[in-house]
């Protein structure tokens, strides 16, 4: 969220690829200990602990050798909410850069942890990464209570934005962690960032057939899941072929969900309960047939009002390709969000008219719920 290690280590390109939640080759029954690498993963200690002693893997493993920078702890206020439009201060946290050739992809990891809020505060964990004449923007975030004790899952979060970055042209990319951060009372507000780390977790991610990244991104707007629309799937990546003769594969859907509707009742003091599932497909040649699925990926998520909107990460490693009759390297994979009660929810998506600075009447974009596939 990252370094598990052992005597039998040898990673594999898969392992390699997937950066922080891709596990490395351990000895059974060795268990998985760094706890705070792990934040990222929707499962538990115990779950990450199982599958280290079942199969030989600790999910997720540092890529050591990656162009990397960490965060230093410091208090980061937040400005109240304005009478129009959005005010957030725009804290740079650290960069790292890369020098990219026209064919490559890089996996990128920006993870922050943050907690000791005055009042609840939005704490959003942003990276832009910019080259001459592109860019690639991602945020992902959630309100962090007041440190009281109350409540402490959403009083101390780590927050994680990863993505597959592919500029397209032989460039330097340099990418930019930012917290964003506001005040949700009428006072200002402070929170504390312990730290994190931004890094590219991998620097050659093998791309789908038509030399881009198994990837995508919901654009502008939000999609409703509530009584009338009790399930979305979204985030998407369409049918896409692969490179022939990959193994296996790891795929990833990260959702940021928010709570009650723009418009509409909603009770305050209520929150809302989904279920997320990532589901993985292998089809025919022809994209007709599905000829070897997965949906094992599952987790169920009540978020209190308050919270407004939440991260939730899900990971499916080691999707096993098959090579049985009828099955080819085509792919593709979403996530599938029912609503099971409480208030209406939303399925974020990319964020508009984000100020590049507090103050700033310059603008950007930057996408929110993502999914992505790294081959091996």
């Amino acid at each position: 969220m990252n370094a598990a290690s052992s005597p039998t280590s040898t990673a594999t390109p898969a392992q390699k690829s997937a950066g922080a939640p891709v596990g490395t080759q351990v000895k059974a029954g060795v268990k998985c200990t760094d706890q705070n690498d792990y934040s990222g993963d929707s499962r538990s200690n115990a779950e990450i602990n199982s599958i280290g002693e079942r199969t030989g893997h600790c999910p997720p493993v540092r890529a050591s050798a990656a162009p990397s920078g960490t965060f230093k702890p410091q208090r980061v206020t937040g400005p109240p909410p304005p009478k129009s439009g959005i005010d957030h201060n725009v804290v740079a946290l650290g960069t790292a850069r890369l020098a990219m050739a026209a064919n490559q992809t890089a996996y990128v990891v920006s993870r922050l942890r943050a907690n000791a809020a005055t009042v609840r505060t939005l704490v959003d964990n942003e990276v832009r990464c910019t080259w001459p004449g592109g860019s690639k923007n991602l945020v992902m975030g959630q309100n962090v209570y007041a440190g009281t004790g109350q409540n402490p899952q959403w009083e101390d979060t780590w927050i994680v934005t990863k993505f597959l970055l592919h500029p397209g042209v032989a460039t330097t990319a340099t990418c930019t962690t930012y917290a964003r951060v506001a005040s949700l009372y009428k006072q200002t507000s402070s929170v504390q960032i312990v730290g994190g780390s931004l890094r590219f977790a991998d620097t050659s991610v093998t791309n789908a057939a038509n030399g881009k990244p198994l990837d995508f991104e919901i654009p502008y707007g939000d999609l409703p899941v509530d009584p009338t629309h009790r399930t979305v799937r979204q985030p998407a990546l369409p049918i896409t072929t692969a490179p022939a003769g990959f193994r296996e594969l790891s795929a990833f859907g990260d959702v940021d969900y928010q709570v009650c509707q723009r418009s509409g009742a909603c009770n305050k003091a209520g929150s809302s309960t989904a279920r997320f599932t990532l589901i993985v497909n292998q089809w025919n040649a022809t994209g007709k047939k599905i000829c070897h699925t997965n949906s094992s990926t599952s987790i169920t998520k009540t978020i209190p009002y308050w919270v407004h909107h939440a991260v939730v990460p899900l990971y499916t490693p080691h999707f096993a390709v098959s090579k049985a009759p009828g099955c080819a390297p085509v792919f593709n994979a979403y996530v599938r969000v029912d609503w099971l009660r409480g208030e209406t929810g939303a399925v974020q998506g990319t964020a508009v008219g984000l100020p590049d600075r507090r103050g700033s009447t310059s603008t950007h974009r930057s996408a929110m719920s993502h999914l992505y596939i790294v081959p091996a």
